[in-house]
């Protein structure tokens, strides 16, 4: 940059500010400090071209991180519950919010298991318990039970300064909340014995279990771990399977037979991938999520034996164990069942259980309040798993406040019980009375059948998909359900997630959808869905 009007100390940062423009074939504009002087227009030199460029190029280096270069296996990470419809419903959201007429004027979002956003209402002891925590000026305010602020005292003495937010818990949790686990357990368990040292609170379970299959995949080859999975199950499997560079062993659901868990199948699976990898863990969801079957005691038996046999780690989700709806289903722990399976079992498999405030009758998916229960555990491994737990210093305290009152809410007798108990009570009605309305209109459309929701929040109905849909799917590089449930979306504003992100038998097609709407939005919902289903069989018969 030459002229009078150009002060020395100027010409670097103007040359890189027209940089660009001159990269892209345009004439620069100088800044303001280059107004035409008394000598002229400021001139720039084919020199001070050639430098701008050349500064250009330095600036707009290639990156470091590219997608040829990130992690692949972070790349190879899929999660259908916020995957491309939730992006699209996004989207669509913006679209209606700018005043674009759609043929709707909302979007529902009945993709997630998100109680509250649904319009599920809070419970009322657990929110007094976590603001009194919070905000410990309230234990002097006569609003609040005393048994609330009796339950609040006792965690905050076990923080750090008596605060929620002034320092971290201890990695493995706050020691008083872990007991209250395991009194919590041993109550459900009617008896069996709990120890609070073998409790780990965590960030939701989902921090639970990304832990345990952290700590237990190993090796290459032929030697890599693999994880043995439920089909349908739910994608954070498939997701921490592909992230941690392990083997995803898919054992198949009877979708004819409710969804049910054949040990055949189990063994068939095992079989198979011993040809390829060393399968030493099984994952077990109950009740189901996305199919919400409830295991039977029977299965859960058959499933320990296999285990103990096969010498394979034992993964129990249960974070929906208060969901169970179906008259003759009733949750059974695999930590009970295995104790009284006899001390060959109770002291030899390994079993990590997981739960969350997130689900059950609370759906406090915010406070992301978990806890995992780890049993026969090697004693050398069990301080790997504090350390490893340690990196990401301590689980949200007030999510750990939150769990608490989860597995100590009030007891009869007490100020709150009342209260407390028609809440939950009211809740887990409304759910079992969606379940079967649900169940029951979905199996009134032709060409969609569903099994009995027997617990968990969500319906999995398998949908007919005639061929030439499908082909229309093909021909847009889609899955034929994705297509299918885009296809919903866009028509009715209604997003729920494809079957093929959950995983499904070969030539079947599937959507899961939670039923948490309130009762007549539900209603609503179904109908649209049933009307879109129909006009779909009709446009692609």
């Amino acid at each position: 940059c030459e002229g009078p009007g150009v002060r020395r100390g100027a010409r670097k940062a103007m040359a890189l500010r027209c940089a660009a423009s001159l990269a892209a074939g345009r004439q620069p504009r100088g800044p303001r400090l280059l107004r035409p002087s008394r000598e002229g227009p400021v001139r720039w030199s084919s020199a001070a071209k050639a430098s701008a460029v050349k500064m250009n190029e330095k600036a707009s280096r290639e990156k470091i991180l590219t997608l040829e270069s990130m992690n692949p296996q972070v790349k190879a990470v899929e999660y259908a519950v916020r995957g491309p419809i939730v992006l699209k419903a996004g989207e669509i959201e913006k679209e209606l919010r700018k005043g674009i007429k759609k043929p709707f004027t909302e979007v529902i979002k009945a993709n997630i298991g998100d109680a509250h956003a649904m319009g599920q209402r809070p419970i009322t002891f657990l929110r007094q318990v976590v603001a009194l925590c919070t905000y410990p000026n309230l234990l002097d305010s006569p609003s609040f039970p005393e048994d609330a602020k009796k339950r609040a005292r006792r965690i905050l003495q076990g923080c750090g300064g008596n605060s929620l937010g002034k320092s971290y818990s201890a990695s493995q949790g706050i020691n008083c909340i872990r007991e209250d686990v395991a009194s919590y357990i041993e109550r459900r368990d009617g008896g069996v014995p709990a120890d609070p040292d073998n409790i780990y609170l965590t960030t939701g379970a989902s921090d639970g279990i990304a832990s345990i299959l952290k700590i237990l995949i190993s090796g290459g080859g032929k030697s890599r771990t693999g994880v043995m999975i439920p089909i349908p199950q739910y994608p954070l499997y498939s997701a921490a399977i592909s992230e941690l560079g392990a083997i995803q062993v898919n054992y198949y659901l009877d979708e004819e037979n409710c969804w049910a868990l054949d040990v055949n199948e189990l063994r068939r699976a095992l079989n198979e991938a011993k040809a390829y990898c060393n399968p030493k863990v099984l994952c077990i969801i109950n009740p189901g999520n996305p199919t919400g079957q409830v295991q039977s005691r029977k299965c859960i038996e058959d499933v320990i034996h296999f285990a103990w046999e096969e010498k394979l780690f034992l993964l129990a989700d249960e974070v929906y164990q208060d969901n169970v709806y179906s008259e003759g289903c009733q949750f059974h722990s695999f930590k009970k069942i295995l104790y009284e399976m006899g001390p060959e079992y109770c002291n030899n498999v390994e079993l990590a259980s997981f739960h969350s405030t997130s689900k059950g009758y609370m759906g406090e998916c915010g406070y992301r309040g978990g806890y995992m229960e780890v049993i026969n555990l090697h004693p050398e491994i069990k301080g790997q798993l504090v350390k490893l737990l340690s990196v990401r210093l301590c689980p949200p305290v007030s999510g750990q406040a939150a769990m608490d009152i989860v597995v100590n809410p009030p007891v009869p007798g007490e100020e709150s019980y009342s209260q407390f108990i028609k809440e939950k009570e009211s809740v887990l009605s409304n759910l079992a009375k969606k379940a079967k309305i649900t169940e029951d209109m979905f199996n009134k459309v032709p060409g969609i059948h569903c099994n009995p929701l027997q617990g968990a929040m969500y319906a999995f109905p398998r949908i007919f998909i005639p061929s030439k849909a499908i082909e229309e799917a093909k021909a847009h590089k889609m899955a034929p359900d994705m297509f299918y449930c885009m296809k919903l979306l866009e028509e009715t504003g209604i997003c729920v997630v494809p079957g093929s992100g959950f995983g499904q038998r070969e030539g079947s097609y599937h959507f899961r959808m939670t039923i948490l709407p309130p009762v007549e939005k539900l209603k609503i919902l179904l109908e649209k869905v049933k009307d879109f289903h129909i006009k779909f069989l009709e446009k692609y018969a």
